[in-house]
């Protein structure tokens, strides 16, 4: 008898067929059951975190030498704030040169500002005061109590160009300098008698360039005429 395979071949398709759906279906109520058993994982995990939760506050509720959390924030007083727009930047030829870096007083009290950078003990600046290294970057000090944690700093970062400044970020805690530094965790360094400006001898880490490209980046204001 000649076998012809030909014959077997609907029954072979059909099986084959058959086979991959009862595969699709047993992978489909794998991920079923999969999913059933995140949810309900999830849930009993938010349910012991909510327990917690509630015990640690009935806990702290009943006992009154419990240690309240401490949360800081960082606020300013805008009563005590020195108005500040774009115009309030200049070219830095037109400021106060001290030792590499150049200040004025928004004020008018630039011999203040002047008086206590140039003070070899530290001195606190007064408000009003400006601070350039570079034309990117600034330092205004307003008026006491307009932010503790600043010491009434606010910093800023500048888009300069030939028509002028244009502030890109400005804050306290929060500026990121186009470094990649934080303004406010280099400047915090400072020795308490420095009021926040940063030196050679004043505590701060030392700059990511060095002297000759910053000399560079004054001569290049694009401000100045």
């Amino acid at each position: 008898m000649q076998f012809n395979i030909y014959c077997y071949l609907p029954n072979l398709f059909d099986y084959v067929f058959r086979l991959k759906v009862a595969v699709i279906d047993i992978a489909m109520k794998k991920t079923a059951i999969i999913k059933k058993a995140i949810k309900i994982s999830v849930c009993s995990w938010l349910l012991v975190c909510s327990g917690c939760m509630m015990i640690s506050a009935e806990e702290g509720a009943d006992n009154d030498d419990a240690i309240p959390t401490v949360v800081e924030v960082d606020v300013t007083d805008s009563g005590k704030a020195i108005p500040v727009t774009e115009d309030s930047f200049v070219c830095l030829k037109e400021m106060h040169p001290v030792r590499g870096f150049f200040v004025s007083n928004l004020l008018g009290k630039l011999d203040d500002t002047v008086a206590a950078a140039m003070s070899p003990e530290g001195a606190i600046y007064p408000p009003g005061s400006v601070v350039q290294l570079i034309p990117a970057e600034v330092m205004i000090k307003h008026h006491k109590g307009w932010n503790i944690k600043t010491n009434d700093w606010e910093f800023f970062e500048l888009d300069v160009s030939e028509e002028g400044s244009t502030i890109k970020v400005r804050g306290t805690t929060q500026v990121v300098n186009k470094f990649g530094g934080n303004c406010f965790e280099c400047h915090q360094k400072a020795e308490p008698q420095w009021d926040f400006i940063c030196e050679e001898d004043h505590g701060c880490d030392s700059l990511p360039i060095p002297d000759f490209v910053i000399r560079w980046m004054q001569r290049g204001d694009p401000r100045c005429e």
